[in-house]
C-alpha cells in the first residue's frame, strides 16, 4: 500500500476551504473536511480528529467515502493517507 503525504490547509479571506487530492481542514463550522488522493471531499464529523502539535491530523476510525460512482477506504494518520 502506498502512503501518500497529506498537506492541511485553511480557509480563505472569503471563508472557502479549497481541498485539493490529500488536502484536510477545517471548515467556517469548525467541521474536519478532508479530500483522499484521487477521490472528491469528505465530511469526518462522524470521526474522532486528533490534532498533533505539528498541525497535522489523526482520523479515527478509519475512513469511507462512496458516492456510488467511485469509493475511497483508508486512514489518515499524522497526515499520511494509506488507502486499506
Amino acid at each position: 500500500m502506498d502512503k501518500i503525504q497529506g498537506r492541511r490547509v485553511y480557509m480563505d479571506e472569503m471563508g472557502n476551504l479549497l481541498l485539493s487530492e490529500g488536502d484536510y481542514g477545517q471548515d467556517s463550522r469548525g467541521h474536519w473536511m478532508a479530500r483522499p488522493p484521487g477521490n472528491h471531499t469528505g465530511d469526518l464529523s462522524g470521526h474522532t480528529v486528533t490534532e498533533h502539535e505539528d498541525g497535522t491530523i489523526t482520523v479515527s476510525p478509519s475512513i469511507l467515502i462512496d458516492d456510488g460512482r467511485s469509493k475511497w477506504h483508508g486512514y489518515l494518520e499524522k497526515g499520511v493517507w494509506r488507502e486499506c
